[in-house]
């Protein structure tokens, strides 16, 4: 057994609470309350965050162990102790989504007329369209592959789906068995629409049709057995800056290297026979817990066609449209309304149009001179893009774009080559620090004759397809000491031009880490003075230590700390002497909790911060981050009144972490108290069916009294 040490005793293990996650989510498809295809859908998820995972954290670890690395976690665990632990937790959870579809699921699609059907089960005629399919769209993208020594082990590209053969020469019964190889094309869907009755949705898998025209595909010899399997390796993206040519030829160069990428996880069905096994396993030079048997389809992530190829609305959760922007009577397009208010946008129960009209507007607009903007991720159609193009004919247009966007790299890559080919000035950031903050600014002559910035800040990326169903914040503004300095924050991203002080905005690496710190040591005092002292934090993720020992420390102090983290969280809430006063809550549901929400009582003069990091290392540290204050009222207020006294009130989505690191129903910990689900409450507020006197906790605080003054009305 790993020993205890003194990390142990603050933090929990980063590879378990990632576990614990990935097992909330699972839990979401386990949860026969959820429509059923949305089931399906959150087992999908749980494939695809575990195949990401490998491919980064474990592939990390082994990295780490191969290259000598010694030094101990923030859990205390040394790489080989944390790897053990992870790949035992590994083959416990592929267990569970297995179990997830099999006992659970497929009954369940089955009752609902949706089967996924063996051949044995088709009728004649679904055999003789599937037979046709196969000839048709099939067979011309198979290239069959017999391992002799003229014919080595082909290269498997990363998680591609394969059958591996045994073959025997019929003219050779006595022969030795030899290996054969089939790769199932990427280009089709791994499931085959059958044609079936009215209201009824047959399939196959593709693999099985495969499967039976195989003694086609190896004339002269005999199947023995077979078995799909699927390599996952090494997604680690590691770039040498100081000998790149530039950062964009280093990317371009490590996208193809990526497929050379050592092998970490086999992936191969449970009843596959043990030669087939060991052969793959000895080619591919893995250790034998690194084998993952799935009783069934190999790949759970690829479930995730059943979501959009069948129309049942009715097994998917209830659609809604969100709620549209108005401006006021006084305003006639949006640059008038920011002169009068911000504007505050909650995604996606507030439209997303606002945030593409405010760049559109910009673009299509003769009195906006100049536009800057960050673009980490976007849809392939984004209208942000074609905005930007728009744009670069009449005005300065500038474009940071971030090409390390992990596995979004030769996207970004295409969209930086198409904006440079339309004369956007397009830079990449600086070298070492991925760009991940979310920051669009114009510069307008208005009709008064003043020169005005006016920007959009966000949690999110602009994408309007993920804005439908992750939540995030936008802020709209013209307050020129916000505008000001996000201007300095562009100039420090095609520049490297840094200054010293960007307040009121949080900027990392330069300032963030120190300003957090400051706040939470500030309510630290303010509670040792008798003064309200409370933080409440919205957040993905919770891992730099020195953040939550400050957090320790305030608890200890006196402070009341409510943390809503989704994802991983190392911090031990509820140690008695440690960290008493904090609590840690992860919502999980319907729509991904994207947002970054932190909030200071300071006193009884609270203060809230939006922006696009994490208390995360790689977020404070190694990446150009903003977190910006809200300072208008009515945006404060709602906060205050509606999205935090929400997420705190949750009791069908949100699990309360415990000191060691699992987490536990908030309907298993609070058995009082309603059945309050913040996500649906937000939808029917949104659609004008409910009111804040729903929500049945008390205010997290009080908006202050007094708005903040701004300074000037011009940009310099």
């Amino acid at each position: 057994m790993p020993r205890t040490t003194q990390k142990q005793k603050l933090f929990n293990g980063r590879d378990h609470s990632w576990m614990q996650f990935n097992r909330r989510v699972l839990e979401e498809a386990e949860d026969v309350s959820n429509p059923l295809l949305e089931r399906v859908k959150f087992l999908a998820i749980t494939g695809s965050n575990l195949d990401e995972y490998v491919e980064i954290r474990q592939a990390g670890l082994m990295q780490r162990i191969e290259d000598g690395y010694r030094e101990p976690g923030y859990d205390g665990l040394r790489p080989e102790e944390s790897l053990a632990i992870l790949t035992a937790e590994i083959h416990n959870f592929v267990d569970a989504q297995y179990r997830c579809w099999n006992d659970g699921l497929i009954p369940e699609l089955r009752k609902q007329g949706i089967r996924l059907l063996e051949w044995e089960e088709m009728s004649a005629e679904a055999r003789a369209f599937a037979d046709g399919y196969f000839q048709r769209e099939v067979d011309p993208l198979l290239t069959p592959i017999t391992i002799d020594p003229s014919h080595p082990f082909p290269r498997v590209l990363n998680k591609a789906l394969c059958l591996a053969l045994l073959l025997r020469r019929k003219r050779r019964a006595s022969g030795p068995l030899v290996l054969g190889v089939v790769t199932v094309p990427r280009a089709l869907p791994r499931f085959v629409r059958l044609p079936s009755a009215e209201g009824v949705f047959d399939y196959m898998l593709l693999q099985d049709l495969i499967s039976r025209h195989l003694a086609g595909m190896y004339r002269g010899y005999e199947v023995m057995a077979r078995a799909a399997f699927r390599v996952t390796r090494n997604s680690n993206l590691y770039i040498e800056e100081e000998e790149a040519r530039s950062l964009l030829e280093t990317i371009r160069v490590e996208l193809h290297n990526r497929r050379k990428g050592d092998a970490v996880r086999l992936e191969i069905e449970t009843g596959a026979d043990p030669e087939i096994v060991e052969r793959l396993r000895v080619n591919f030079e893995l250790d034998e817990d690194q084998v993952f048997r799935g009783n069934g389809l190999v790949n759970l992530s690829r479930i995730i066609f059943f979501y959009g190829d069948i129309e049942r609305p009715e097994l998917k959760f209830p659609s809604f449209t969100p709620r549209p922007l108005h401006l006021s009577r006084k305003a006639t397009d949006i640059f008038d309304e920011l002169r009068l208010h911000d504007i505050l946008l909650h995604h996606p129960y507030d439209s997303y149009d606002p945030v593409v009209d405010f760049i559109q507007q910009g673009a299509e607009d003769p009195a906006v001179v100049s536009m800057k903007q960050t673009l980490y991720r976007t849809s392939h159609d984004s209208p942000v893009f074609s905005a930007l193009t728009e744009a670069a004919s009449s005005k300065e247009t500038t474009l940071v774009v971030e090409l390390m966007a992990r596995f979004d790299e030769a996207s970004n890559i295409r969209w930086a080559r198409s904006m440079e080919d339309a004369g956007v000035q397009v830079f990449h950031g600086l070298v070492g620090l991925k760009t991940h903050c979310k920051l669009a600014l114009l510069v307008r002559r208005d009709k008064d004759g003043v020169t005005r910035r006016y920007c959009h800040l966000g949690t999110g990326n602009y994408n309007p397809v993920t804005a439908r169903f992750y939540t995030d914040l936008s802020l709209l503004t013209c307050d020129p000491q916000i505008t000001e300095r996000v201007h300095l924050v562009f100039n420090y991203l095609t520049a490297h031009a840094e200054i010293d002080d960007y307040r009121p905005l949080l900027v990392a690496p330069l300032t963030m880490a120190e300003s957090f710190l400051g706040l939470i040591r500030r309510e630290a005092e303010h509670a040792r003075a008798g003064r309200p002292a409370h933080i409440v934090a919205k957040m993905n993720a919770l891992l730099e230590p020195s953040v939550i020992e400050a957090l320790y420390q305030a608890s200890r102090a006196g402070v009341e700390i409510d943390l809503i983290v989704r994802g991983l969280c190392i911090l031990r809430p509820g140690v008695k002497g440690l960290s008493q006063r904090i609590r840690v809550r992860s919502i999980v549901g319907r729509f991904l909790e994207h947002s970054r929400i932190f909030h200071f009582a300071n006193g009884g003069n609270d203060e809230i911060y939006l922006g696009s990091a994490d208390w995360m290392p790689r977020n404070l540290f190694e990446r150009c981050e903003v977190v910006f204050p809200v300072r208008d009222l009515a945006a404060k207020a709602r906060i205050h009144d509606e999205i935090l006294p929400a997420l705190m009130a949750d009791t069908v989505k949100a699990r309360l972490q415990q000191p060691d690191g699992s987490y536990l129903r908030a309907s298993q910990v609070c058995k009082d108290a309603p059945a309050f689900s913040c996500q649906d409450f937000l939808i029917q507020l949104a659609e004008g069916k409910t009111d804040l006197s729903a929500i049945p906790v008390p205010r997290v605080a009080k908006p202050p009294v007094k708005a903040h003054p701004r300074k000037a009305d011009a940009a310099d």
